[in-house]
């Protein structure tokens, strides 16, 4: 039964990397392929009590993903209708390909870390929109803010969902993972930046200016949204840090004040529908939260049955270096999502192997942040990306899968050194 669920699953994930043709949504595939690994699952001698106690578990997880990513799409809609980004868009004024790159992705490494590489994915994607209208550029763009915004958010201890648990879960501290993280994870993006920025000539199209003059009320109720929906944003890792709520809280939080403010600067407005939220929830990429909710509920059977720790395991008795096995356990979030890799982890070796701060840790917290961008599959990124701009999985695989890994594998070798150097290893 175990064999079958396994089968399903990389049958599944076969057809969403082969979506574009076999002529199938991926989010449908995702969904049927969760439906099936639960079925089998659910049939294999297991009481069934005991695996719909685990769905349910697993539910809440993805639940309070899905919900922080509906919350942040529907608050980046609205600025959008409000033409916030317009404000940011204008202060960027070049249309030089790489100049702009530049100016994109470093934006993206460190908004990451003090939003968080889901959220700032989507507010980046956004911007690029505003900013470049040739589909073809857009994409570059895309690919590059994927690898930023993981590398971003890995030397954070809010900037990925990873590093979070392994903050809560006192294997690291914060000021320690800023301080040991930050060069390497630089290192992870400013290596394909590099090299794909260097291939990239001439001047981007810019999407056509509204020809509507603005009012000065319009005007204030665009820098008002504006700075509401990207400061309640920011002001979400807090909201955690300080509650010790789910992040998804804050976010449905600082998405009920926006909608409240809506509500209020528009009451009298003959369209005030256009700016509501209700419109913006009509907007947003439904299709790509189904495929992050058939995605998450297909891997944690492969968690519940207890195949990701069995993975782990036969890692650690094949590898015996621990700095290969940390890089050989990123290597595989490229393929399966790492939070449940990085539980796992948790799980099997505990503090008192590798207390508190120590290199297996940090390094854990770096492969398995930034390894997911050698895959599009392998990062919440990389996912939404995915849905946002329609990218298929082997056009990111031969563009930027050999970038994401030379820069995966350089930052960790920085890494390296660096611990060699400071004689912490």
């Amino acid at each position: 039964m175990f064999s079958a669920i396994i089968i399903i699953f990389i049958l599944g994930y076969a057809c969403i990397t082969l979506e574009q043709i076999i002529k199938i949504n991926k989010s449908a595939v995702a969904l049927i392929t969760a439906g099936l690994c639960w079925t089998v699952y659910i049939f294999s001698g297991v009481h069934h009590n005991e695996v719909n106690d685990q769905l349910l578990e697993h539910l809440a997880g993805a639940s309070g993903i899905l919900f922080f990513l509906l919350g942040a799409m529907t608050i980046v809609e609205l600025i959008d209708t409000h033409d916030g980004f317009d404000i940011i868009t204008g202060k960027i004024t070049t249309t030089n390909k790489r100049k702009l790159l530049w100016i994109v992705c470093l934006l993206t490494f460190f908004l990451s870390a003090v939003l968080d590489n889901l959220t700032t994915t989507i507010v980046m994607l956004s911007l690029v929109r505003k900013m470049v209208s040739a589909k073809a550029d857009r994409l570059q763009f895309a690919g590059m803010i994927i690898i930023a915004a993981n590398a971003g958010g890995a030397w954070s201890p809010i900037g990925d969902v990873t590093t979070t648990m392994l903050w809560i879960g006192n294997q690291v501290t914060a000021a320690n993972i800023i301080i040991k993280l930050l060069l390497p994870s630089a290192v992870c993006l400013l290596i394909p930046l590099f090299f794909v920025a260097r291939n990239m000539k001439g001047d981007v199209t810019r999407p056509a200016s509204k020809i509507k003059q603005k009012t000065k009320r319009e005007i204030f109720e665009s820098k008002l949204i504006l700075a509401l929906g990207i400061g309640t944003m920011l002001f979400v890792p807090v909201f955690k840090t300080i509650t010790h709520l789910p992040p998804f809280i804050g976010m449905l939080f600082s998405l009920g004040i926006l909608w409240a403010v809506t509500e209020i600067i528009h009451q009298n407005k003959a369209d005030k529908d256009s700016f509501s939220v209700v419109y913006a929830l009509q907007k947003i990429d439904t299709p790509s939260i189904l495929f992050f909710l058939g995605i998450l509920l297909a891997i944690g059977v492969l968690q519940s049955t207890g195949q990701l720790t069995e993975m782990a395991g036969w890692l650690t008795a094949k590898v015996k270096n621990l700095n290969m096995l940390t890089i050989a356990i990123g290597g595989l979030s490229a393929v399966v999502d790492n939070v449940p890799l990085v539980a796992a982890t948790q799980g099997m070796f505990s503090l008192q192997q590798f207390p508190t701060d120590h290199y297996f840790w940090e390094m854990i917290a770096y492969t398995t942040g930034t390894g997911g961008s050698i895959l599009i599959i392998g990062s919440a990124s990389g996912v939404i990306a995915m849905g946002i701009e329609k990218i298929s999985f082997f056009w990111y695989l031969k563009r930027f899968g050999l970038w994401a890994l030379t820069g995966y594998l350089a930052g960790a070798l920085i890494y390296f050194l660096q611990e060699k150097l400071l004689h912490v290893m």
